[in-house]
């Protein structure tokens, strides 16, 4: 099974998470935010992802702390999950409709952080979370897992389905990129033998 667990504390908060690549999409989720608890729980369903995560974070302040530093806990997670990606599919990609909302995401576990945002939130607020903290996840996420990451809003009005569209898309995306292929034999996709 290719999983981990992480726990970070710093002064702003206090994560525990379990991730595991290989399952069902079981989760338990709570970070204090009800719909980034929300957006958590799709990406596992969708991604076929079993999570655990808690967080204890300041949220008197705001939810910034706590919802850059999941995607930095689940960015490392991932990419101690993913391991050394042999025989790994490598590419993923999705287009995901909701409605009125069209978003697209394709990744590449490249080992190269870069993170391709476009996505055009009309709210700014979707429950108690700033949408602008919606890239902030997806930033910390890709630069603690070392993929290369393309969101793209294609069609969408409304905020929420915008941004539960882009977790979803990306979770697809994830679950293609992480499959093993039998026709690889364990080797790393890559011509430099290195990813």
């Amino acid at each position: 099974m290719r999983e981990a667990s992480i726990k970070r504390k710093t002064n702003e908060t206090d994560i525990e998470l379990s991730l595991c690549l290989d399952g069902t999409g079981k989760c338990e989720i709570d970070t204090g935010c009800g719909f980034l608890n929300h957006m958590l729980e799709l990406f596992a369903r969708h991604g076929r992802m079993d999570l655990t995560v808690k967080c204890v974070g300041d949220t008197q302040v705001d939810y910034h702390h706590t919802v850059e530093d999941i995607g930095i806990v689940l960015g490392k997670a991932f990419a101690e999950a993913v391991g050394d990606k042999r025989g790994i599919t490598r590419y993923g990609s999705m287009i995901l409709p909701m409605d009125e909302t069209l978003i697209l995401a394709s990744v590449d576990i490249s080992g190269r952080a870069y993170l391709n945002y476009d996505l055009s939130i009309p709210c700014s607020t979707v429950g108690e979370m700033d949408t602008e903290l919606v890239e902030e996840f997806f930033i910390s996420l890709v630069r603690n897992s070392d993929i290369t990451l393309h969101i793209k809003q294609l069609e969408g009005k409304n905020s929420h389905h915008i941004i539960e569209g882009a977790f979803k898309a990306v979770a697809r995306a994830l679950r293609q990129a992480v499959t093993v292929d039998e026709a690889l034999g364990g080797e790393i996709p890559s011509t430099k033998g290195l990813l």
